[in-house]
C-alpha cells in the first residue's frame, strides 16, 4: 500500500531507515500499551551529551479522551486537522540546563532529536509510524501540561498505524501520495571548506 514511500537510496542503508516515513493519514486502530512502552524504552537508550538524557515526553492516548483533547489543543490548527486521528500523541520536551551543574546544555535539542529518532526506528520495526512536528503551541503546552521553567516543549509526535490517504483533506492527501525526495550527498557532506563536496561522496557512484 505504501511502496511509493519506500526510500530509493543511492547507497545501501538499513531496511528500517528505508521504510520509515511520516504519514498524515492515521488509522483509529489502537496501539497496545506494551508497544508504547517499548517505543519510549528505545528513546531511553539514545545517545546524549554527558549521558544527561535531557529529554522528557508527555503522552496521551485515546483511552483517555479528555486528556487526549487537551494535548491535541497544544498543536497548531493545521496539525490538529490530521493528528486527531492518531491513537497516540506525544510531546517531546528537553531540559535546557545540565542537572549536574546548572549550566546550559548546548546539545539538548540535538539529544531530544536522537531520542525521538531512536523511538521512531523502534516504531518502524513494530509496523508503527511516527509523524514528528514542530507545529506546536509551546505556551499552551506549558500551561496545559504544567511544564516547569527550564524545560522547553519542542516537538509533537503522532504515533499509530497508517491509513488510506483518501481519509485526508486534499492538501494532506497529496503529501501522503507524493514520493519521498532527498538532497544528494554532495549537497550537505562537505570536505575541507563549506560547500565543497567531500571527495568521499563526490566520487561515489550511485
Amino acid at each position: 500500500m505504501n511502496d511509493h514511500k519506500h526510500a530509493t537510496p543511492n547507497h545501501p542503508i538499513h531496511e528500517l531507515i528505508a521504510r520509515r516515513w511520516s504519514p498524515y493519514a492515521f488509522s483509529d486502530r489502537p496501539v497496545s500499551d506494551d508497544d508504547i512502552v517499548s517505543l519510549f524504552e528505545a528513546a531511553r537508550w539514545a545517545a546524549s551529551s554527558y549521558n544527561e538524557q535531557p529529554w522528557s515526553y508527555i503522552v496521551a492516548t485515546k483511552a483517555n479522551p479528555e486528556e487526549f483533547q487537551r494535548w491535541l489543543s497544544c498543536l497548531v490548527e493545521g496539525n490538529q486537522v490530521w493528528a486527531k486521528a492518531a491513537p497516540v500523541l506525544g510531546l517531546g520536551c528537553t531540559s535546557l540546563r545540565f542537572a549536574r551543574n546548572n549550566t546550559p546544555t548546548p546539545a539538548a535539542v540535538h539529544d531530544l532529536g536522537l531520542a525521538s529518532a531512536t523511538l521512531t526506528l523502534e516504531a518502524t520495526a513494530r509496523g508503527l509510524f511516527v509523524h514528528q512536528m514542530s507545529g506546536i503551541l509551546p505556551d499552551r503546552a506549558r500551561e496545559v501540561c504544567q511544564i516547569p521553567d527550564g524545560v522547553q516543549p519542542t516537538t509533537g509526535l503522532a504515533i499509530g498505524y497508517v491509513a488510506d490517504p483518501d481519509s485526508l483533506p486534499e492538501t494532506y492527501r497529496e503529501r501522503d501520495l507524493a514520493s519521498r525526495q532527498r538532497k544528494d550527498l554532495g549537497e550537505f557532506v562537505f570536505g575541507g571548506n563549506w560547500g565543497a563536496a567531500s571527495p568521499l561522496v563526490k566520487g561515489a557512484v550511485p
